[in-house]
């Protein structure tokens, strides 16, 4: 008689215990459970991107003054300026002699003549 009772009670908690599961899987399973799941991982997953953007924006600001470290782009720069360079005016120009371009070219001014620019003669 004990023997059945035991056997009786073992079998009485093991269907408690796979209804229990089973339901909770059941639950797990619904629509809006499935929802709630997936907007978890979404967040998460939103979190994990975050954090990836944010290491690699660190990892360029150091790379970027690496660089400028060794290209020397963080030193001060000297305080005196250099001198402004002429610029020819354009229209009258009364003047004569000559001047020398940097591309080697020459040109001659003589003295009361206008020169205009005319943009289709570099073409």
């Amino acid at each position: 008689m004990f023997r059945r009772t035991f056997w009786f009670t073992a079998g009485a908690a093991a269907g408690v215990w796979a209804t229990t599961k089973v339901n909770r899987k059941l639950k797990k399973l619904t629509p809006e459970s499935l929802a709630a799941q997936a907007a978890n991982k979404a967040i998460d997953a939103g979190h994990r991107l975050k954090e990836f953007a944010l290491d690699v924006r660190d990892g360029m600001a150091q790379r970027e003054a690496e660089l400028g470290e060794v290209l020397g782009l963080n030193e001060r720069p000297d305080p005196e300026l250099p001198p402004q360079r002429r610029v020819a005016a354009i229209g009258d120009t009364k003047r004569s002699g000559t001047e020398q371009l940097g591309n080697g070219k020459q040109i001659k001014y003589i003295e009361n003549t206008t020169y205009t620019y005319n943009r289709n003669e570099d073409h």
